[in-house]
Formats: structure tokens, C-alpha cells, sequence
């Protein structure tokens, strides 16, 4: 299977070409030139088997460069137990039961506690054999541009992987207490982090920018080194992603929740448009799926496409309790268009190029048709967010982080709307100790103030309420254990030992002081 570019350029690549390149020479994104047929016999097959032969086995019917057995082999190392480190659960990709129609696809058992495992395990191995494969000897710097759990997700992945850097940027306040130190506690000799002052669409655009510059590039040729990226432009990111929705179409049918065929929902919260993408390409090759539902915070450009057909970057950016999702640039849906338009690459780049001047592009009335044919969309406000949380735990026993509760709430205003009560699964993309403080908040309202200063708190009742009034000095890292004690949830291990942990990167840089820090990083500086 070959690839080409989302903006017109038709020369076909291999897929390890494309991991090794990560964003095409036009700008644009690799996109398979077509999809893979998945039978409804071999997604029964795969009911029969382990998550790690399910992710080889998806990932080689569009990865024919690469051997069965090969990605077996990465599948394998990638969502086992390694020393501790891995994944805490045997499934790696686990279906939690809330209701008789209801799943909560959990994707947040991986080493970093976040989705991005579920990809970024996996990758290093991709990269580091296409490397091999395309006869490639210069080293490879990574960047990154992360909102929150990409970054941390990618440092533990490439963290000492030989021939290679990582260099992770993050919006300085932008992200969460336990996100951030997870980061700049990192360890490895070939990692680096940087705060950037301004948000997540500054610090992407800074990294494309950084992409673009063919100046920096042949300088960095030169000593032997070229870049690439971890972010879902990047083939290698996407492609592992596509397993877990097939996935848990197989764990359905093998609980008998659901007869052979029988379309499903998924409702994801996305801000860059990948995970959902990912869902839709699993469709393309024929998984039963009946709606995907893009579920949106206060940060809501892509329900305003779906709904409208007009993408409008030109609103005020909000800093929410699911920070993960606040982004007004969503670099991802570049290709659903180049899908939804009959794979038209002229017209991709002539709506890249109409976002990059004025901000903002519409799309025609048969695009917007074939859109609406396969998404639905929603927003969920701060304050559903947080009665979501509450209700859910009280309800369900069940703890939300916030970006699942945005998807939770989102899924019950589509069924009310539409009446389509089929079995839907929420995809779950953080560990809810990851937003300690916002989780709490949640829990505690209306009783006290808890967001970010605890000393004298309450319980949690079997009801939910969280009694109390609420002060004192403990960071988000201390309210981990606050959130434990008080809801009887267990911590998970990779969040345990963050107490205490000394911070190795403080440095901070403006937008436009990005490209010095990479070439201060790739010098050794």
C-alpha cells in the first residue's frame, strides 16, 4: 500500500517512508491511497485473540512493507508488562460496562496514564525499523506539540531509543499540575522540554513552521540530522489508533452485548481531530459503525464545522478542565476533507490555505452531505463537565476525568435529540488523577471550595456529595491522594511515585524563540 500527500502531490510513498518523514513536502498529510477491506469473519477471528495480535494484525493490512511478524513483535513489547512500566491491564484497551447501552472504552492503562500510549508505545518501533528500512543513517530529532498527554507520552516512548531525539513543546499554562510534572520530570539522555508562552494551536504552528524552514533543515543535514514528528500527523501516530476501536467492536461481540453487524456508536472528545479519524478510517474498511459523535468543550470549533460547514478559527481561546481538547486548529481533519472530497488535493490546499490567511474556509454543500452521513457533534459547557463527573460517580460508581465527561455528556444529548438508543461507547482518553483538582472540584460543588487548596476535607458519601470545607497547601501531585482517599479509587502506579520528583526542564520560550531552542537542543547546548 502506497501513500501520498493530503494537497495534491500523487507520488506514492511506503508507509515507512511516511513515518520516516512524518509531514509531506507540501505541507501536506500521508494518507493511504486506499483502505483496506476488514471482513466480518476476521473481525470474528479477532474476538479469539489477544489486544497485541489485534493491533499487529490491523496494522499490517495497511503496512505491507512490513512482515506479520514483525509488528507482532513491536505489538507485543509495546502493551505488555514491561518491568512494571507497561500496561496494567491484560486487554490494554478495556470495555468498562456503565449501562445497558452504554461502554467506557478505557484507554488510559498505558505507562504515561493518557490514550497517546496506545500509539506512542508502539511507535518507537515503527520508526526506528523504517528507519532500517529506508536505508536512512542520519540521526532523527522529534518534535513535539503537545496539549497535555502527547508529550509525556512520547518522552516515555522515545526515552533513550537509540538514533533518536525528542523534543517535547507544551503550552506553559495550558496544561494540567500532574501533566506538567510528568514532563519536566522526564528522564533519559535524549529528551528535552520547553514551556512556550501561549497555547497549543501557538506552539503546533510553531512546530510546522519549524518543519517548513528548509534553511534549518539542510543546516541540520549537514550535522547529520533531519526531523520528524510524534504528533498524529505523523502515520506512524495514527495507524495504531485504528486498532482499539476494532477492538472493542470484537470485545462486544465476544460479551454478546451485540450480534455480528450490528452497527455501533462511538462518541470521542477531540480537539485535534485524530482520535475520531481514527474511527472513521476503521469504518472505511468496514467495521459496523453507525454514528461517530465528535464531542467538543468551550473550545467548540469542531461541532460548529460539523453542525455548519464552516471551520472558523477567529474566536476567543479558552483555557478549560479538559485541556487536552483546547485547540481552534485541528490539524487532523485535513484528511476527512482530503477523504470526504473525493480525495481532492487541490481542494484540501486551497482550505489549508484559506485557514493559514483569513482563519477560516466552507466547505461545499456534497462535502458538508457526506460529513453529516457519518458525524454527529456536540459541546459540553465547564459546568456539565464537572455535574457530569458528580453524577456519573454517583450513579455508576464510576470516576470520569473531564475530557470523558465532556464525551459522556455530549452521548446523552445526541440520544435525547435523536432517539438513537444503540449500544455507544465512550472513548475514555485520561486517567481521572491526571486532573486531580477539576475531578474534585466536581465531587465537592456546591459543599466548599476545593479546587486547588486543600487541608480540613470532607468525605465522599455513597451518594457522591463531597461534604466539607476545604484549605490549606497541596499542589495537583498531592491531590492524587486526596482524590484516592475520597473516592476509594486506586491510584495508578505510574502516578505514585510523582510526589517529590525533582523538575529536570524549566526552561520557557516564546513562539518565536522555538527554532533556537531546537538548534541549541540538536548542538548539545
Amino acid at each position: 500500500m502506497l501513500y501520498r500527500s493530503t494537497r495534491g502531490d500523487k507520488k506514492g510513498i511506503s508507509s515507512a517512508e511516511a513515518i520516516v518523514r512524518g509531514l509531506s513536502g507540501d505541507g501536506g498529510l500521508y494518507v493511504p491511497e486506499s483502505f483496506p477491506s476488514l471482513s466480518v469473519d476476521e473481525i470474528v477471528r479477532l474476538t479469539r485473540v489477544p489486544y497485541s495480535k489485534r493491533a499487529a494484525f490491523i496494522m499490517s493490512l495497511f503496512m505491507d512493507d512490513f512482515s506479520l511478524e514483525e509488528l507482532e513483535e513491536y505489538s507485543s513489547f509495546a502493551y505488555g508488562a514491561k518491568a512494571g512500566q507497561g500496561f496494567d491491564d491484560g486487554n490494554a484497551a478495556p470495555l468498562h460496562k456503565i449501562n445497558n447501552n452504554t461502554r467506557i472504552l478505557e484507554l488510559w492503562h498505558g505507562p504515561t496514564c493518557a490514550f497517546k500510549d496506545m500509539a506512542l508505545q508502539v511507535m518507537p518501533k515503527l520508526l526506528t525499523a523504517s528507519l532500517k528500512k529506508t536505508g536512512e543513517t542520519r540521526e532523527v530529532c522529534i518534535l513535539v506539540a503537545t496539549s497535555g498527554d502527547t508529550g509525556k507520552a512520547a518522552l516515555e516512548g522515545f526515552c533513550d531509543v537509540q538514533g533518536t531525539k525528542i523534543m517535547v513543546f507544551y503550552p506553559r499554562d495550558g496544561v494540567s499540575q500532574v501533566q506538567k510534572l510528568q514532563m519536566i520530570s522526564q528522564r533519559g539522555s535524549n529528551v528535552n522540554v520547553v514551556a512556550v508562552e501561549g497555547n497549543f494551536d501557538d506552539a503546533q504552528t510553531g512546530v510546522k513552521e519549524i518543519f517548513a524552514d528548509e534553511a534549518l533543515r539542510a543546516e541540520l543535514d549537514a550535522t547529520g540530522v533531519f526531523l520528524s514528528s510524534a504528533n498524529s500527523i505523523n502515520w506512524g501516530r495514527l495507524v495504531p489508533q485504528i486498532a482499539y476501536y476494532v477492538s472493542a467492536y470484537c470485545d462486544l461481540l465476544k460479551n454478546g452485548d451485540i450480534m455480528t453487524g450490528d452497527r455501533i456508536n462511538f462518541c470521542v472528545p477531540t480537539g485535534n481531530f485524530g482520535n475520531i479519524l481514527a474511527a472513521y478510517y476503521a469504518g472505511r474498511m468496514g467495521l459496523p459503525i453507525n454514528k461517530l459523535i465528535c464531542a467538543s468543550n468551550r473550545n467548540d470549533v469542531l461541532t460548529q464545522f460539523i453542525n455548519s460547514g464552516v471551520y472558523d478559527k477567529n474566536r476567543a481561546f479558552y483555557a478549560t478542565a479538559s485541556p487536552s481538547m483546547d485547540i481552534l486548529v485541528s490539524s487532523n481533519l485535513e484528511r476527512l476533507l482530503f477523504e470526504l472530497s473525493g480525495k481532492d488535493g487541490s481542494a484540501v490546499k486551497s482550505f489549508m490555505s484559506a485557514l493559514a490567511v483569513d482563519g477560516c474556509y466552507a466547505i461545499s454543500d456534497s462535502i458538508r452531505r457526506e460529513l453529516n452521513n457519518v458525524f454527529a457533534s456536540g459541546r459540553c459547557s465547564e459546568e456539565d463537565t464537572l455535574k457530569t463527573i458528580k453524577s456519573a460517580f454517583a450513579e455508576y460508581d464510576y470516576l470520569f476525568d473531564t475530557h470523558t465527561a465532556v464525551a459522556y455528556k455530549v452521548l446523552r444529548d445526541y440520544r435525547k435529540e435523536t432517539g438513537d438508543d444503540s449500544i455507544s461507547v465512550v472513548v475514555s482518553t485520561a486517567s481521572p488523577f491526571k486532573f486531580c483538582e477539576a475531578v474534585l472540584e466536581a465531587l465537592c460543588k456546591p459543599a466548599g471550595d476545593c479546587v486547588s487548596d486543600i487541608d480540613n476535607v470532607g468525605c465522599v458519601s455513597n451518594s457522591g456529595e463531597f461534604s466539607g470545607n476545604v484549605r490549606g497547601n497541596v499542589s495537583g501531585v498531592g491531590l492524587i491522594e486526596v482524590l484516592s482517599e475520597k473516592t476509594g479509587c486506586k491510584i495508578p502506579k505510574p502516578l505514585t511515585n510523582l510526589k517529590g520528583r525533582g523538575s529536570r526542564f524549566n526552561v520557557s520560550v516564546a513562539v518565536s524563540g522555538m527554532k533556537e531552542a531546537v538548534c541549541d537542543f540538536v548542538r548539545g547546548r
